[in-house]
């Protein structure tokens, strides 16, 4: 018998979203299949299939012991969300008995169906990041006698849903904060800022509104900003690794001295990024919405507002009562008369009304509905495939460095009255 070869080894996924890619959940059912093509009469003693889900971390530093020696020191650490394994052809392997239960698979294409279920527990989110990731994959081997194994690799997405409508990613975030600037002996007028957004939760297409009020009795022209940050933390071996990215911004008018200026609601969209990873015990993702105050020659005034990006998107009922609620205090906070407006039209982001009630009952992919459900998922897993922003690392366990520090020295209001 002339034996056959193996052309071709491949595993797909039987639900894919809209963007042609396999999103889960914990506790979905994920089936698919494994192809196998061979040329002619090929023995195969096992097709196994292993599932996996990993969080990973590494990172190297460099360290110096001594005048004229260095090394470097390897931090690494792992956590696994999932392991699963089947046989889909053949018996478990023995190598003692290499001819023993032996498939022949004849000339042509041959598919082997695998299912298995993703724990009913909290997994991390699917991440690729700088100095760790989180990912899910199935790998498929063909074991044949005397031969080295085919195994060919398959990523799927799992995302961690983090529903927005909850009482804590509902509530306003808002704060102050004042500095004075000093030159020598001589000490100008403060700069004061005030800023507050309606909510802490949001979701990736979304624009957060921004009310601020920036005062300027300073002697410079100062220009009010507002950035959207992305923060990763990376831990092992009980040492952290900080990285943040810049993800999105937007910058006001130059303020001269003496003057203010109001941002009534000021938009900066969220662009396709990672949800938030909270629960994983070596890599956190976290954001922070960060109003302050550029000023040129000195250090600028900023205010950090915490904010959660979710996956599931807010519901009409929410966005009417959180919308008008949160513009009215917002107003009346910022001494503004109050003026009640209709809520915000978040048409941009495609996602139907069926879309957000379905998503409330939890991501039932019933037959007929996965169309609806993808659609937010698919715009989240863009920001896989853009081009990696603007990084600066900090590390949030520093060596101790003793820093001389000045006490804060508040002036009285030097501005003039308006």
């Amino acid at each position: 018998m002339v034996l056959g070869k193996v052309r071709a080894l491949a595993v797909y996924f039987d639900s894919l979203n809209e963007n042609n890619l396999p999103v889960f959940s914990g506790g979905d059912l994920v089936s698919g299949r494994v192809v196998v093509e061979v040329t002619g009469d090929v023995r195969v003693k096992s097709l196994d299939i292993t599932a996996r889900g990993v969080a990973k971390v590494r990172w190297t530093e460099s360290r110096n012991a001594g005048a004229n020696t260095a090394y470097t020191q390897n931090y690494t650490e792992e956590v696994e969300y999932l392991h699963h394994y089947d046989t889909l052809i053949g018996e478990e392997r023995d190598e003692d008995c290499p001819e023993e239960g032996m498939t022949v698979l004849h000339a042509g294409l041959h598919e082997f169906a695998f299912s298995f279920n993703l724990p009913q527990m909290a997994l991390a989110t699917s991440f690729e990041g700088k100095h760790g990731s989180v990912r899910y994959w199935v790998k498929a081997e063909l074991h044949r006698p005397w031969l080295l194994p085919v195994k060919v690799k398959k990523e799927f997405i799992v995302f961690e849903h983090i529903d927005i409508n909850t009482p804590l990613l509902l509530a306003p975030q808002a704060g102050t904060k004042e500095k004075t600037l000093c030159c020598w002996f001589c000490a100008s007028g403060p700069i004061s800022l005030s800023a507050k957004i309606e909510r802490k939760g949001y979701t990736p297409g979304e624009s957060i509104q921004i009310f601020a009020e920036v005062e300027n009795c300073s002697s410079r022209v100062v220009v009010p900003k507002a950035a959207l940050y992305q923060t990763q933390t990376f831990f092992a071996k009980g040492k952290g690794k900080q990285i943040q990215q810049l993800v999105s911004n937007l910058r006001g008018d130059p303020l001269p001295q003496g003057k203010s200026q109001s941002w009534e609601g000021k938009l900066l969209k969220i662009p396709p990024v990672s949800p938030s990873i909270l629960d994983c015990p070596i890599i956190r993702v976290e954001y922070a919405l960060v109003v302050y105050v550029d000023v040129p020659g000195g250090l600028n005034l900023s205010l950090s507002l915490p904010l959660v990006i979710g996956t599931i998107p807010l519901h009409a009922c929410a966005t009417r009562t959180s919308s008008i609620s949160s513009n009215c205090s917002s107003l009346s906070w910022l001494g503004l008369p109050e003026r009640p407006e209709a809520p915000p039209s978040y048409s941009e982001l495609a996602i139907s009304e069926s879309h957000r009630r379905d998503c409330l009952r939890g991501f039932d992919r019933s037959e007929g509905e996965g169309e609806d459900q993808a659609s937010l998922l698919t715009y989240i897993t863009e920001f896989r495939y853009l081009p990696p922003p603007l990084y600066s690392e900090v590390d949030p366990y520093p060596d101790p460095v003793e820093v001389s520090g000045a006490a804060d020295v508040r002036r009285p209001d030097m501005c003039p009255s308006r």
